[in-house]
């Protein structure tokens, strides 16, 4: 019992997995951090774009 015991806490298989789901949740934590700061400018762009192809559509010729 004892070395199936040491040969689980021997093997390190799994680490790497783990430091991946920490990685990963730190970018989206910091992702989610940023966003309030970009919200302004994404939405200027967004409308830009949005009223730049109705104005697109409606010189289109059918």
């Amino acid at each position: 019992m004892f070395n199936a015991l040491k040969r689980f806490l021997g093997r390190d298989d799994g680490a790497v997995t783990v430091d991946w789901v920490i990685v990963t949740a730190a970018v989206v934590g910091i992702v989610i951090a940023a966003l309030p700061a970009f919200r302004g400018e994404v939405t200027e762009v967004s409308d830009a774009t949005g009223a730049r192809l109705d104005e697109y559509s409606q010189n289109l010729d059918y």
